[in-house]
């Protein structure tokens, strides 16, 4: 009976092929993957995932970095980091990989202010660099008029369902490629981020997955590689790799998600009014005519007021809230990889 490489927990064992059913617990074969999709934030958990499959010998042409653009393409600015789209660009280019992105159109601020609308099509970049539509035609109209709401719930968290999960589902299910051999979606949650998180699966069929279909066909795995990480082994694989971490931890955060990231402390939602008032500004006047705060008890106002902003460096502010990210500056000198300030420091990521 054949065998394949399995990886479990960042070692090398194995397990006989597909024909005996393994624990989902324990991780894929990675040599029996056509590709790997690589769900990419240029957070640190997806940076340490991309190192992950380099260290496991994954061929470069094999992995497909994938970033979502939370505020879209239309001219909205309202939520994410500036520099984001710059930044992976920067750190794809470094390692030889591919990188395409996908959006909501209108982003995240279209889908807030809905009312009685239809939720807006999705658009991504093929691997030939063209531009791809689907949806924004069913359904029924619907209004939200309000920000996403603190909560595990996605229903009423809103922004990750409809701006990063929903779509990149839909460009799975609907490019034909994904229907040829099999694919590994790769996505960097960690049990220690949250309760909610600590429950999923490490190894599991991905929600795309079809590989029992009559008609139409789609062997698609989903692997979280550092679910069972702790934070300082992820720093300890981008200290290696000697990978210049996003700006955002280098003034403080301590995750990289939106710069606005309806789960940010009191001290974060200062450090964003510092950095970009403008934009904190416009949440706050959303709230006032929505008649709803993001934390239902405080406005962003009033949590700004009760926190402190981080100690920011004015040259990263300016690098953050730029949308050119140097690529020279990805790769850090040998001997000169530092921690940022916002390693293990605040996270106030999901519940």
């Amino acid at each position: 009976m054949e065998e394949s490489v399995l990886v479990d927990c960042g070692q090398m064992s194995f397990w006989p092929s597909e024909e005996v059913e393994k624990p989902l617990s324990v991780g894929p074969y990675l040599d029996v993957y056509d590709r790997f999709v690589v769900f990419f934030s240029g957070g640190k958990d997806s940076v340490a995932c991309v190192l992950h499959l380099l260290d496991h010998g994954v061929d470069r042409d094999l992995i497909e970095l994938h970033h979502h653009d939370v505020d879209g393409r239309e001219g909205s600015s309202l939520m994410d980091w500036p520099i984001t789209q710059s930044y992976c660009k920067a750190f794809a280019k470094a390692f030889g990989l591919r990188l395409s992105a996908s959006w909501k159109k209108g982003g995240f601020e279209r889908e807030m202010l809905r009312n009685e609308e239809l939720t807006s099509p999705i658009l991504w970049e093929r691997l030939d660099g063209t531009i791809m539509e689907t949806g924004g035609q069913g359904g029924k109209p619907g209004t939200r008029r309000k920000f996403p709401q603190v909560t595990a719930d996605l229903s009423r968290r809103f922004c990750s369902p409809y701006l990063k999960i929903d779509v990149g589902a839909r460009i799975l299910t609907t490019e034909e490629r994904f229907r040829e051999g099999k694919t590994l979606v790769v996505t960097g949650e960690r049990a220690q981020e949250s309760a909610a998180r600590a429950k999923y699966q490490t190894f599991e069929p991905d929600r795309a997955d079809n590989r029992n279909g009559v008609r139409v066909k789609r062997w698609i795995d989903h692997w979280r590689p550092v679910h069972g990480w702790p934070e300082e082994q992820v720093w300890q694989l981008i200290e290696r790799h000697r990978v210049n971490p996003h700006p955002s931890y280098w003034l403080g955060w301590g995750r990289t998600s939106c710069l606005s990231c309806i789960f940010g402390s009191s001290n974060q939602w200062a450090s964003v009014r510092k950095i970009a008032p403008e934009k904190f500004e416009q949440i706050a006047q959303y709230e006032e005519e929505f008649g709803v705060t993001i934390h239902r008890t405080l406005s962003v106002r009033q949590q700004a007021d009760k926190g402190t902003p981080y100690a920011m460096d004015p040259a990263l502010m300016s690098l953050a809230m730029s949308n050119t990210y140097p690529e020279d500056l990805i790769i850090v000198p040998e001997g000169h990889w530092q921690y940022p300030p916002g390693a293990f420091g605040e996270s106030n990521g999901p519940i």
